[in-house]
């Protein structure tokens, strides 16, 4: 039997379901609505607002109020309205819900005829590729359930999970062993995880309002521990002085003890103060994270950038194994009510545990050698139970597996141009050593790949629908978008449920194409277009209320930090439990440069971002190609951040008729190879370098005697290896243009003591030798 929608005078939403048990015959029927209306007649009807609809007299008479005037639908109306132009199960429970606004009774419904039943149907364990979304729909299904058969999409084998994983309904959770509800229980000892918090509290419209509209400030400030020269700034209250470090971390049981064995197999001696339990803790704690000042493993980080990782992949299968749990608990409590005839205690709130789809995590990385790298540790820290298979890891090897570069400095230098798996090098490496360790595997930046837990196997490249976790590069996910897009049949709802975002190496991603990041961001937690299985009258009022972009956590880790995250992290990051961003002070890169060359910073006048760039390049033209343009030396690199400013001084080069070759990250390889000859034998004089170009080749470029950084590059190490890179000469020099919106930039390069001073100084020539 279908769920029935009830609206107290206040306009919220009561959900109320039918018993199991079917009526045979009118006999029984007309009995039963006997029993019905003396029910009524002895007790007032309950809304979700405390307040009653109608009033019940001494006498025993019902003294309906007067009928209402009309109001606008609801959320959770237009959501029934629209799911039911394509079922008819969902059009009849619309129907039936306009039934009980206009005031007619339960008796006058079931002599219309019986209505289909909202259900959900069992999940198809086939396995089909991460590729083929399957749009399934209700009404094709011959072997449909009623919702008390407990047949949830979401909980896959829900009866046969977790029996490995007992656990005390009675006790837990407030049911004697008759399924009577005890009412003593103190309900505050159910929910006192920070998972159970975060997800239980409920928005008020205005609330959700405000929170979306205002800006979060940073309140407090603590010391970051193990990261020098840093501290953690937050909003809201602060919550890191109160760490427990006796406690669990508040881990399910199953997962602390599998990672303290880890832990401790690896040589680790304190747990309780390591890294990754610091970042677990951080993690828990169901805030928006920005943390800018990681250190890659590809940049002798390897330990910090481990222990992070393992962080946020145990916050994550955390994450995931209390929404399971939650979802096959509440099923054996309404099992046991149903059995007892309880079905008034089945229109509790505490069985809203349902998003629109499955998935709740999604995982962006830059290259499919890091994902390779972050499922592997994602398997190893699942406990040994959950794993006693995991399928298709053969097929993951091979398409995620490492590969080796093909190292050739000066015919086929691209990355992606990879050997296969157990070639052998021709010859040794010449590029640096970040460099070969980043590039060094599967460099492929379009990949998309489901991840499903079971009770006893994981499943990789399970279908989206049926994922517990989504790993995949913003270019992987923005494809699946453009294809929805053109093509009706597909959609991407699958991304409606994401409770927790993890964005790793976004450093990278931004050597990449960062607009595809706001892309994905922006599609997540829409209601879906159309229903995917699941049981609608167990979804949690905050998704059909719109709001879950209020609950979802957004952690965004990178190796610096630039205006794109930043713009993202203040705007896009509503997470209604606040926001903690780690703050640092730079030393700086400026011992790094081993020649002795004269770097003169000049600083030009910019008021806003919209007129940065047409002012850099009018200062470029004004004050310093007139001191290079008539030069017969040559050997002048113009090094450039962005492709954008690449193609402006490129236009403004050739209007001047000038001597100049190009090296871009879109420049053909027979072209880069002819650019460096003629840059090297004088046949050129100026080259344009962009900073993408050598983060992907890392070239050796022969011949520079000048060099101008018309933008300071994002990675602090570049600007070392290009200065030395100048050939030792007496006329050596080098020359940055800045302005004071390159504040972020700019402290990393010269410290970020420097970097204050010369962009709140009246001077605007500052030199370092």
């Amino acid at each position: 039997m279908g769920g029935k929608i009830k609206i107290g005078i206040n306009g919220g939403l009561k959900r109320n379901r039918k018993p199991e048990k079917k009526v045979d015959t009118n006999k029984r029927s007309r009995k039963k609505n006997r029993v019905s209306e003396a029910k009524v007649a002895r007790s007032p009807s309950p809304s979700i607002s405390g307040d009653s609809s109608e009033e019940v007299l001494p006498s025993g008479n019902v003294v309906h109020e007067p009928a209402r005037v009309y109001k606008e639908p609801s959320m959770y109306e237009n959501l029934l309205m629209t799911l039911g132009s394509g079922n008819d199960t969902f059009a009849n429970v619309y129907r039936r819900r306009q039934r009980e606004e206009e005031g007619r009774s339960d008796t006058e419904d079931e002599d219309e005829g019986s209505e289909s039943p909202i259900v959900s149907g069992d999940e198809d364990d086939s396995e089909e590729g991460p590729d083929n979304e399957s749009n399934w729909d209700p009404s094709t299904r011959t072997d449909l359930q009623e919702p008390t058969q407990a047949t949830v999409l979401q909980s896959d084998d829900a009866e046969s999970e977790h029996e490995d994983e007992p656990f005390d309904t009675d006790q837990e959770d407030g049911i004697d062993g008759n399924g009577q509800r005890r009412h003593s229980v103190d309900i505050s000892l159910m929910s006192i995880s920070s998972f159970n918090i975060h997800l239980g509290h409920v928005f008020k419209q205005a609330e959700a309002d405000d929170l979306a509209k205002q800006k979060q400030k940073f309140k407090w400030e603590v010391p970051a521990v193990d990261i020098p020269m840093s501290k953690w700034i937050g909003t809201g209250e602060c919550f890191l002085k109160d760490n427990n470090e006796s406690s669990d971390c508040g881990l399910k049981l199953k997962l602390y003890k599998h990672w303290l064995d880890l832990y401790n197999s690896s040589g680790g001696n304190d747990f309780h103060s390591s890294r990754q339990r610091h970042f677990f803790s951080l993690c828990n704690s169901y805030r928006d994270i920005l943390y800018c000042n990681k250190r890659p493993f590809y940049l002798k980080g390897l330990g910090e950038d481990s222990s992070i990782m393992d962080g946020y992949i145990m916050h994550a299968l955390n994450h995931e194994f209390k929404t399971r749990d939650l979802v096959t608990k509440n099923e054996a409590k309404l099992a046991k009510l149903r059995e007892n005839n309880k079905e008034e205690s089945l229109n509790g709130e505490e069985f809203l545990d349902h998003g629109f789809t499955r998935p709740k995590v999604l995982i962006l990385l830059p290259l499919a050698s890091i994902a390779f790298r972050v499922i592997k540790r994602l398997i190893q820290l699942t406990p040994l139970s959950h794993k006693v298979t995991v399928e298709h890891m053969d097929r993951f090897s091979d398409e995620f597996g490492t590969e080796e570069v093909n190292d050739n400095d000066d015919k086929n230098d691209l990355p992606n141009n990879a050997l296969i798996k157990g070639s052998s090098k021709s010859q040794k490496s010449s590029k640096p050593s970040d460099f070969q360790l980043l590039f060094g595997g599967n460099n492929n930046d379009n990949f998309m790949i489901g991840i499903k837990f079971t009770r006893r196997s994981i499943k990789l490249y399970s279908d989206f629908y049926s994922s517990d976790i989504i790993v995949a590069s913003p270019m992987g996910i923005v494809k699946k978008i453009e294809q929805a897009e053109y093509d009706k049949e597909k959609d991407v709802d699958y991304l409606s449920s994401i409770e927790v975002l993890i964005i790793d190496h976004a450093d990278v991603i931004s050597m990449q194409n960062w607009s595809h990041v706001n892309s994905v961001v922006e599609k997540l937690n829409h209601i879906p277009s159309k229903q995917h299985g699941t049981d609608v009258m167990r979804i949690r009022q905050w998704y059909l209320n719109g709001h879950a972009r209020l609950y979802r956590q957004t952690i965004l880790l990178s190796s610096y930090l630039n205006p794109d995250m930043n713009s993202l992290f203040n705007s896009q990051c509503l997470n209604y439990q606040g926001k903690v961003k780690l703050v640092t002070e730079y030393k700086g890169v400026l011992p790094k440069v081993l020649l002795q060359v004269r770097q003169i910073y000049q600083r030009f006048d910019s008021t806003s971002l919209t007129d940065a760039d047409d002012d850099r390049l009018d200062y470029f033209a004004k004050k310093v190609f007139p001191k290079i343009k008539d030069s017969v030396q040559g050997g002048t690199m113009i090094f450039i951040s962005s492709y954008f400013e690449f193609v402006r001084v490129r236009n403004f080069l050739k209007s001047q008729n000038s001597s100049f070759c190009l090296l871009g990250e879109y420049t053909k390889q027979s072209d880069i190879s002819r650019a460096r000859v003629w840059f090297f034998e004088g046949m050129r004089k100026i080259m344009l370098y962009t900073e993408r170009a050598h983060f992907y080749h890392r070239y050796k470029i022969r011949g520079i005697k000048n060099l101008i950084i018309y933008s300071i590059p994002e990675r602090k190490e570049f600007y070392p290896e290009v200065i030395n890179m100048l050939e030792e000469s007496e006329d050596m020099s080098c020359t940055v243009l800045f302005s004071r919106l390159d504040q972020l930039r700019l402290e990393r390069i010269v410290g970020t003591k420097h970097a204050k001073r010369m962009t709140s100084s009246e001077k605007s020539i500052f030199v370092f030798c």
